[in-house]
């Protein structure tokens, strides 16, 4: 089973990563090379001509140089201690957003600027394709990623085919490295691929597991702390704000080659961008590879050292995270590392070749098996015998589930309280998308089957199937009914059609590999994305505090207006998600660390309008354009909705969450806190079925505690905009003085008939006897009884720590468990809670 999984992902990664990794391997072939074959073409610009002068001081040269570029900051140079070799400068951009600025090669002897060598252009062109396939958007754009994953998919080339072709006698050596030229067709295609990747594995793991370094952020900042013990990386004295810089050498050279007493071959200077600290990277004359240097930093004012590093006292750890470059094309191990690394990247082709080969080979053999089948009658459609049930608590599950049933064609779609032995006898093929609830429960309308149902084993011997867990992994029990739906499938004799997939949150990938399995199963691959609406534009412009003075956190009742002119549309019951913002003290405590300036211009936005969306990073390392490249958006955070349609906006109660070090959790500090007035919030509107009282006839019984007013509230301004009355709210606090939220409001609803009754409980001013708002529930059980037997609703809105399970088991106690499921299940007993 093993080698099965592992040959099915061989070949998808081979017929979809490998022209990429084709491409890679010859443009990486050829930058091997790249400084040795620019010097070849360009006799007088990378070697100079003899005329019989010498070389001028640099601080003379860097004169000359500024002398010819007005206005111009020096970056970098390289003072090399050949007469017979030219000098390098990089100039800084006249605008940053024009990416990296000119560089140029210089005569010492006179400081003339040559320009570049032939070929610079080629070869730039050269690296585009090799790191980001010459894409639209560069480093930023979607080449990047398509190369990061095929990086990845190299790496997993490298040990699955290792694995694939593991020879039935290991230990010998013919067996691993003689090709078999007697082979043709089909099996020597299948040889050379094999054995040749045999001999070419150690070097392609180098090279996947060095260029993911450049890829992908947790990657390097992994590779950092097992190399150094730190995720920082050296950098250089970075852009920002301060004193203007010192771009003399006048003091600094002397102190330079005093220290290092002529143990050099090349040095470059890396002036700085503000402030008078450079730092002097040299290479000595025995320099195996660019980066074995000794760094030495120098104040250009003073002259006076401030510190050495010698490459000889560095770690390996240190060495390697220092010159993952030169690791990367194996110049690390001299000229044989680079050429090992030449002809190995050559091949690359030859192996994207022979899959695709073996592939076609493949498939031909299937069709030809087939054509004996073509006569056989054919198979019923797809509504017949594939079911599709699901277990949804706020929508998505059921949006998926009927997505699923749509791409396939119109199979049969059920709640999974609707399943029975009966329905599972008439499937061949049954696709379950079930969410976990809470602390790893079914959800509501689920429960009872979870219990009664998933109690015994099912009779599925002959049901292949598949599940799509749908949760939370801010919970701990994550997606933990989806694998309770799998494990008691797979105890009746079901076939598991493939591993269950897990979805987090929004996790497009995971919906998209759910796709790409139903793909396999005969679904229109044409079929749209599963994916949510679009987020709209909305404007802030109103919080206040709702309990001043209280003990507890501070809630805010916080108001949202439209601002695209869209009609927007939404229940009572459902849930706003607001894509956040980053508190600015920590967005600028980042740019200060980083020396970035905040108001440099990236794709359209400053960078610190990028910062403020993103997740920011751990480590700053690379150029602004990398750097928002790599950035991923903030998660979304999920409010119940405390208004209506009618009211001309959202309206949400907030309470104001302080972690451990006094910072604002990230959603309840952007809209309570770090968002200004007017400021524009992204925002979408989200269905909830699983809150929504949809038509329900009979008087509502709404119970919950703090924030959990805001659903309520919603609720009851729709009943009281429909004229309906009746309504009986039980409502949990701390202190009747200062967290009775919306008195007034409650008031006139128990004066016009919206409520005909309100209990309170304050857990804060009865002392010992202190009430919650589960202990409302016990006094109030002949009138629960009631109201249930007489078709009324109960809908729960709180916190799932404490209030949640206490009015769970509360109304367990009153109304017993079966009333309560059969309530769930008929949509009258329904919770928001979180």
């Amino acid at each position: 089973m093993l080698r099965r999984v592992l040959f099915q992902i061989h070949w998808f990664l081979g017929i979809t990563a490998g022209l990429i990794l084709a491409v890679m391997g010859v443009t990486g072939a050829l930058l091997s090379f790249e400084d040795e074959i620019m010097a070849r073409l360009s006799p007088g610009i990378v070697v100079l001509a003899p005329d019989g002068l010498a070389p001028q001081a640099p601080e003379k040269v860097f004169e000359q140089i500024a002398g010819q570029r007005p206005g111009a900051a020096i970056q970098r140079l390289t003072v090399e201690s050949d007469p017979k070799l030219a000098w390098q400068v990089r100039l800084a951009p006249a605008d940053r957003k024009q990416g990296r600025g000119e560089r140029s090669f210089v005569d010492p002897r006179d400081g003339r600027l040559l320009g570049q060598p032939n070929g610079a252009a080629f070869f730039e062109t050269v690296e585009n394709l090799h790191r980001w396939l010459a894409m639209p958007g560069g480093p930023r754009g979607a080449g990047r990623q398509l190369t990061g994953i095929s990086a990845l998919a190299l790496f997993f080339f490298a040990l699955s085919g290792l694995y694939l072709r593991w020879p039935k006698k290991p230990l010998d050596w013919r067996a691993w490295l003689v090709l078999d030229w007697r082979k043709s067709g089909r099996n020597l295609w299948r040889e050379l691929h094999a054995v040749i990747g045999g001999w070419v594995a150690l070097a392609y793991l180098l090279s996947a597991m060095t260029g993911l370094w450049w890829s992908y952020d947790w990657y390097r900042n992994a590779a950092q702390v097992v190399l150094t013990g730190s995720a920082q990386s050296e950098g250089g004295e970075g852009r920002g704000k301060g004193k203007p810089p010192v771009v003399s050498l006048a003091q600094a050279w002397p102190s330079f080659t005093r220290v290092m007493d002529g143990r050099w071959a090349s040095v470059t200077i890396f002036m700085p961008d503000h402030g008078s600290k450079a730092r002097f990277r040299a290479t000595p004359p025995d320099a195996r590879f660019e980066r074995m240097t000794d760094d030495v930093k120098i104040d250009l004012a003073t002259g006076r050292v401030l510190d050495v590093d010698p490459y000889a006292k560095r770690s390996l750890g240190k060495v390697i995270a220092g010159s993952m470059l030169d690791v990367h094309r194996g110049a690390i191990f001299g000229l044989a590392g680079r050429i090992v690394i030449l002809l190995t990247s050559l091949t690359m082709p030859l192996f994207t070749i022979t899959g695709l080969l073996l592939y076609f080979a493949r498939r031909r053999r299937k069709r030809a098996l087939g054509l004996a089948a073509e006569a056989a009658p054919a198979v019923a459609g797809h509504g017949s015998d594939i079911l599709v049930a699901y277990a949804s608590q706020t929508g998505s599950a059921e949006r998926l589930a009927r997505q699923t049933a749509s791409a396939l064609g119109g199979a049969r779609v059920l709640p999974l309280a609707e399943v029975d032995a009966a329905t599972m006898s008439q499937a061949r093929r049954a696709l379950f998308v079930v969410s976990t609830y809470g602390e790893g429960e079914a959800p509501d309308r689920a429960r009872r089957f979870a219990r009664e149902a998933m109690a015994t084993a099912p009779e599925a011997a002959n049901l292949d199937y598949a599940v799509l867990a749908l949760g939370d992994r801010e919970y701990p029990q994550f997606c933990a009914f989806g694998h309770e739906v799998d494990r008691w499938l797979h105890s009746g004799g079901g076939r598991r059609l493939f591993d269950t997939i897990e979805v987090d949150g929004e996790d497009a990938n995971a919906e998209r590999l759910w796709q790409q399995e139903l793909a396999a199963l005969g679904a229109d691959t044409m079929a749209a994305d599963f994916a949510p609406a679009a987020y709209a534009p909305w404007r802030l412009v109103s919080r206040v505090r709702l309990n001043e003075g209280s003990a507890g956190g501070p809630v805010y009742h916080v108001r949202l207006e439209p601002l695209d002119g869209t009609a927007h549309d939404w229940q009572a019951g459902d849930i706003a998600e607001v894509r956040p913002g980053n508190d600015p003290n920590a967005v600028e405590a980042f740019l200060a660390a980083s020396d970035f300036d905040g108001e440099e211009r990236v794709e359209g936005r400053s960078l610190h309008d990028h910062l403020m969306r993103s997740v920011l990073p751990e480590w700053a390392g690379g150029t602004p354009e990398v750097i928002v490249a790599d950035l991923r958006l903030l998660p979304h955070r999920e409010y119940s909705i405390a208004s209506i349609p009618a009211d001309g906006g959202i309206e949400l109660v907030i309470r104001q969450v302080a972690r451990e070090d006094g910072t604002l959790g990230l959603g309840s500090g952007w809209l309570t806190h770090h968002a200004r007035m007017g400021e524009t919030i992204a925002l979408r509107l989200h269905a909830n079925p699983g809150f929504r009282a949809g038509d329900a006839k009979g008087p509502l019984v709404l119970i919950g505690n703090g924030t959990g007013i805001a659903g309520l509230r919603g609720h009851l301004r729709q009943a009281a905009a429909q004229g309906q009355t009746g309504h009986w709210l039980l409502l949990g606090e701390r202190n009747r003085a200062h967290d009775a939220l919306f008195d007034d409001e409650l008031a006139a609803w128990l004066a016009d008939g919206t409520l005909s009754r309100l209990d309170r409980a304050w857990s804060r001013d009865g002392g010992a006897g202190a009430r919650y708002v589960q202990d409302l529930i016990p006094p109030a059980a002949d009138l629960l009884r009631e109201v249930a037997e007489g078709g009324g609703s109960i809908l729960v809105c709180g916190s799932l720590l404490g209030m949640a399970p206490a009015v769970d088991a509360a109304l367990r106690e009153v109304l017993g468990d079966a009333q309560l499921e059969a309530m769930a299940e008929r949509g009258r007993y329904l919770r928001d809670i979180y």
